[in-house]
């Protein structure tokens, strides 16, 4: 189930992958991940006018720190021309794979012609690839299986993928009108899969080893991707891999210093509150914890309601 995954030679430890989020992947998150046990991470996605236009925000999204492959970044667009560009740009040298999101269901991301907006034009996202390919990068793409139930594609998305020269795609199991609700849609993937024979990525619904395992049995996928599981607890890698899972203490105050370093005081307050939020769900007395690190208004305050309630 769990093995390492070859991508156009590029060799992941494992085939256990984080999702690329917007808001969250950021490379202190990525690298706790990977330590963790992720065998790719990607970063949020970025775009690639954002680049073309050297957006300062934008090219920050792409921080790796000391680049140890493999790497992987998601771009996202629907110019062809910028699309190239940005994968040839010196921003995205050090990435071993970059990823074309054609699945965010995001209105405003849609109503740009991004994201899923292109499974609705198939010929403009076959350009998009194949431009992206030219730059002589690894190229994957993530999509859903279609934008509603009576539009489902992903086979012949996925066809589409591979003929215009990408080297893994990664299918999100729902439609564009479910968002992130309801199961995964195995026989989707499973059909996406059985159309190509370059690697096929599952994503959706996976929290834990079982759902792993199911969705691997059922869809015949080389591999999986984690997304909104890894928030609530970064440590299911350890527990995908069968491996013993650390205390959430020193993950916690790691990650919160290392944002802090990168992004700042002010970046590392708000969002490591929501970070507590997420890692504490479920907890006893959750709400009080959640409470009170809303509460907190510096990086030391947050400190320290950690150490009292995660330790």
């Amino acid at each position: 189930m769990i093995r390492a995954l070859d991508i156009a030679g590029m060799v992941c430890p494992n085939n256990v992958f984080l999702a690329p989020m917007a808001g969250y992947t950021n490379y202190p998150f990525r690298k706790m991940c990977s330590l963790l046990g992720a065998g790719l991470t990607f970063t949020e996605m970025v775009s690639a006018k954002g680049l073309h236009y050297g957006n300062e925000e934008t090219k920050l999204l792409l921080y790796h720190g000391d680049p140890t492959p493999p790497l992987a970044a998601q771009i996202f667009g629907s110019d062809p021309d910028i699309m190239r560009e940005a994968c040839e740009s010196e921003h995205l040298a050090d990435f071993d794979l970059i990823d074309i999101n054609m699945g965010c269901p995001m209105p405003k991301i849609v109503r740009n012609g991004d994201g899923s907006a292109l499974m609705e034009n198939f010929p403009l996202a076959e350009k998009v690839i194949a431009a992206c390919v030219k730059s002589g990068k690894r190229i994957s793409v993530k999509f859903r299986t279609g934008v509603d139930e009576a539009h489902k594609c992903a086979a012949e998305f996925a066809k589409l993928c591979e003929g215009a020269g990408a080297c893994m795609i990664t299918v999100h199991g729902r439609t564009r009108d479910k968002i992130y609700a309801g199961p995964a849609d195995y026989d989707e993937i499973a059909a996406a899969k059985a159309a190509v024979g370059i690697p096929v990525i599952a994503n959706g619904g996976i929290w834990n080893s079982k759902d792993v395992k199911k969705m691997l049995d059922r869809t015949g996928a080389d591999g999986v991707m984690i997304a909104r599981a890894a928030l609530y607890r970064p440590t299911v890698f350890c527990s995908v891999a069968e491996e013993e899972e650390p205390p959430l203490l020193p993950l916690f105050l790691g990650q919160l210093d290392e944002t802090k370093e990168l992004y700042g005081e002010h970046f590392a307050c708000v969002f490591m509150r929501k970070m507590a939020a997420f890692y504490l769900k479920g907890r006893h007395g959750a709400s009080e914890a959640k409470r009170r690190f809303f509460s907190a208004q510096t990086t030391e305050e947050i400190k320290t309601i950690a150490k009292e309630i995660m330790g």
